[in-house]
Order: C-alpha cells, then structure tokens, then sequence
C-alpha cells in the first residue's frame, strides 16, 4: 500500500479496501498455507497439535483463549499473530481509536469527517504498533479496561456531563483494529468480565450511564492457566460461551525439541570473551532435569514446570564455565559435569513444591532432580547397573571400579584449568576405554564431560562415593569410603 498518500479523498482514489482485523488475519494466514509459509515460526513442538488448532479458529474468525500451564508459550503465541496482519493500514490523523476513515466510529473522527470531508488528514498504522497487551489482576478496573467520565477533561472543555465527549477511553477502545490480549484472565474480577459481554458480541460500550454503540473491531486473546479455575478466580461461564476458541497449549513432548526451544532463546550466549563449549549430553541433561521435575513426587503438577527453567538454567551453566575459564585466563573451555551444580539457584525459583518438597528444600529437590536425570540418562547408553550380583559375576564396570580400590585418592577441582582436568580424567584408562566402547561416536572435545558424567553415575548406583571437599569432589571406591568413615 501507498502510504504516502495524506487525505481520505487520495486514499478513496487509490482503489483501497477496508477490511476487518479478523479478515485480515484469515487473509494472510491463507496466503501463508498456500505459500507453504510458517505463520508462528520458532513454536517447535506444537505443529501438529496447537498450531493446526490456532489456524481452524482465525480461519473462523474466533476469539481465542489459550490455556495451558505457564511457560508453554501462550504470550508468544499472541505476538506472533502480528504478523499476519497488514504491514499498514490507514486510519484519520489524530484519533485516539484508529478510526477507519471509511467507518469511522468515535466522535472525534465523525466531526472531522463532517467538517473536512475528503480532505481529511490520513495517517499510517504499522502492524507492530498493533498489539495491546494487559495482565489481568485483582486490581483492574473497569475504567482501566473501558472507560469512564474524566472530570477534567469536563471541566476543560466546558461540557456537561451529559456530553459524551466527557468519557475517557480505556485500553480496549484505544486498541481498535489492533490484537487485544489478556494475560491470566480468571485473575480478572467477576464484574470486570461481565464488562466484557458486550464488547465481545454486541459492540456497546456502557460508562456510567452513556451506553454507545461502538462496533469496536479488536481480535482478543486471552490466556489463562488451568490450576487459576480451583486457586485465585475462574472464568465465568457466560464469557467463556462467547469465546469462539479454546485451545490447550503443553510442554515439549521430547527432550529433541525441548533443546530445540532452549537454543533458540539463548542464541546471544555465544557473545563471551572466554567461548564455552557445550557438549550435546549437557543440553539432554537440562532437559531431562524439567522432565524430571514434572514428574517428581516434590513438586506441584498442577503449577507446572516452565520452559525457562531449562532456558535460565542454560545461561548459568554457561556462566558457570565462562566463570572457571576468566579466572584460569583460557580463551576457551568446556562445560564439566560439576557445572550443573552452578545451574540449582535458576532452578529453585522455578519450582512450585508440595508440602513433601518444602520439608526437603529446594535445594535439595533440584540435587535431587540432577541426580535423577544423571541415572535416567545413563541407563540410555551405559549398561545396566545390578544391585545385587554374584560373587564371580563380571560387569562392564569392574575394571573401572579396581582402578578406584586401587587408587590412593581422586579428586576433581572446581576451579582447575582446562589441561588438568582433562588430564586429571585421561588418567582413569579403564574409563576412557568405557565411554568409547559404548558411546564411540563422541567428539574428541566431549571425551571428558562423558567419562565425567560416568563418574557421577557410579556414584549415584551406589558403585563409588562422592564427597565434597573444600576444592572440589573426591571419588573414591565405597569399600574405602566405609572404613574411612569407622
């Protein structure tokens, strides 16, 4: 579209069509389809669940309401439709609602009209100024949302209160043409979603005793948590009734795609003086952390595991590193198992517990998660490690454990260089030979997170002890842990 053009009269010559917001998203979102083109790009896991679902509803020119646990996505979600809307439309210079200059519905743009005619002032709205977005709380009012008489602007102006020039607009009306969304909507008191009603169907405005007819065309998404319906408020049924679309977002249903939306929300990390390298195995051990934590006994399934507890704990394993290595002066450095020690303070906020947790700590239950994932990851690659075995039975770990009984002491150093841990680690011969007979296609780079990993879960079956000591962990067979603990 042109948007040079300045007055109704050029616009009205240019051949322009209005069109409503509901079928300019219809419109693009076909010509998306046909074009083989994503409409919401970076919503890894949800291609054939959610999206399919979100295009049959703006395809029907539904409201949408999203409901789902938190961090699954529903704000981005609602962004993201911007971009099915027109890159600009035109509306009448100076109107506080966007009036369509060929229907024009507030006041201010009909007096204009009136008086200026073809020659009336036209301005340009960029798609990206087209989102309105409010958090629904307990504190919201009506006025916030709709409107209500501003006595100054009475007094001002010199008008009555019977004038309905006196009304202030709140944020719906000021939202005209554009994606309105409501975020956490039970959060919203009952009589401020009766408020809605009208809006949603028959376009009235009610403030104070003026009832206007504003057939305001806003495309309204709301958002909601399913736990929100029995804790803090409900959606009330007549609201709910004229919502077109309810549609249920999830969690990623594997740990592929979950590494997949973890990556691209922490793409600026590679922006560091020292570079830090990541082995594959840590991002799968992120991962399997917040399903574990989904599942464990500690923690409330009804609040959910948000999708940035993988994406902050990223950043901190990162830190973690990139810490290590500015205090060694290295250029580059690697993530070491230890590391996912630094990631437990981006975990415990995160975390909603139940009472069983809460007696444990959070700290405890994001030890408690690590190891679990530790195990749970092992079992995927390694052998499996019996409890009980006979006398003369051979496994593929007994070499590795003989190393320990017969070694003096091994200790791996929180702050050492890169060179003497990996030194450290290559020492341990029957391990090395572990880790490449049962994972030989690890990269060169990654040998030492893996033999490390191994370590971490012997420790965990039981096969070797693991203390904490003042620089870092000791790893010891258990036969000599016992003594040295009589």
């Amino acid at each position: 579209m042109n948007t040079s053009i300045s007055t109704f009269g050029e616009l009205k010559a240019s051949g322009y069509q209005p069109k409503s917001i509901k079928s300019e998203l219809r419109d693009n979102l076909i010509s998306n389809i046909q074009a083989g083109r994503p409409s919401f790009p970076g919503m890894h896991g949800y291609e054939h669940t959610v999206i399919p679902q979100l295009e049959r509803a703006i395809l029907s020119k539904h409201n949408i309401n999203l409901l789902g646990l938190r961090g699954q996505g529903k704000t981005r979600i609602a962004r993201l439709m911007v971009n099915l809307l027109d890159e600009y439309i035109p509306y009448i210079a100076g109107s506080e609602m966007n009036d369509d200059p060929f229907q024009p519905i507030s006041r201010f743009a009909r007096d204009l009209m009136a008086e200026k005619g073809d020659n009336t002032p036209i301005a340009w709205l960029h798609r990206n100024d087209r989102f309105a977005e409010k958090l629904a709380t307990p504190d919201v009012t009506v006025a916030d949302l709709i409107g209500d008489i501003d006595p100054i602007k009475a007094a001002s102006l010199k008008l009555s209160y019977a004038d309905d020039r006196v009304i202030h607009f709140g944020m719906i009306p000021r939202a005209n043409r554009c994606i309105f969304v409501i975020n956490e909507l039970p959060d919203l008191q009952a009589r401020i979603q009766v408020a809605l009603f009208n809006m949603l169907e028959e376009g009235d405005v009610q403030i104070r005793g003026f009832k206007l007819r504003l057939p305001l065309d806003v495309h309204f998404v709301f958002t909601a948590n399913p736990e929100d319906y029995t804790n803090r408020g409900s959606i009330v049924t007549p609201l709910k009734d004229r919502i077109g679309s309810q549609i249920l977002t999830h969690y990623a249903p594997n740990i592929h795609i979950a590494k997949q939306i973890t990556q691209q929300e922490t793409e600026q990390l590679d922006q560091r003086l020292c570079k830090v390298h990541v082995p594959e195995l840590a991002k799968d051990i992120l991962e399997q952390i917040a399903f574990e934590a989904r599942d464990s006994e500690y923690i409330d399934h009804k609040s959910g595991v948000s999708a940035r507890m993988s994406i902050t704990a990223y950043e901190n394993l990162v830190s973690t590193a990139e810490r290590r290595g500015l205090l060694n002066h290295e250029k580059e450095t690697t993530v070491r198992y230890s590391d996912l020690l630094g990631v437990i303070p981006s975990m415990i906020g995160k975390m909603e517990l139940v009472y069983e947790g809460e007696q444990e700590g959070s700290a405890v239950v994001a030890e408690h998660l690590i190891q679990k994932a530790t195990k749970t990851l092992f079992l995927t690659s390694f052998p499996k490690i019996e409890k009980l075995k006979k006398e003369d039975q051979e496994t593929a770990y007994d070499e590795v454990l003989q190393w320990f009984i017969d070694a003096d002491s091994f200790e791996l150093l929180d702050e050492g260089s890169e060179k003497a841990h990996a030194k450290a680690l290559m020492a341990i011969k029957p391990l090395q030979k572990l880790v490449q007979t049962y994972c030989p296609k690890v990269p060169k780079e990654d040998l030492a997170f893996h033999m490390e990993f191994v370590l971490w879960a012997l420790a965990e079956f039981k096969q070797l002890s693991k203390k904490r000591t003042a620089a870092g962990l000791s790893f010891n067979d258990m036969y000599d842990s016992f003594l040295t603990g009589l």
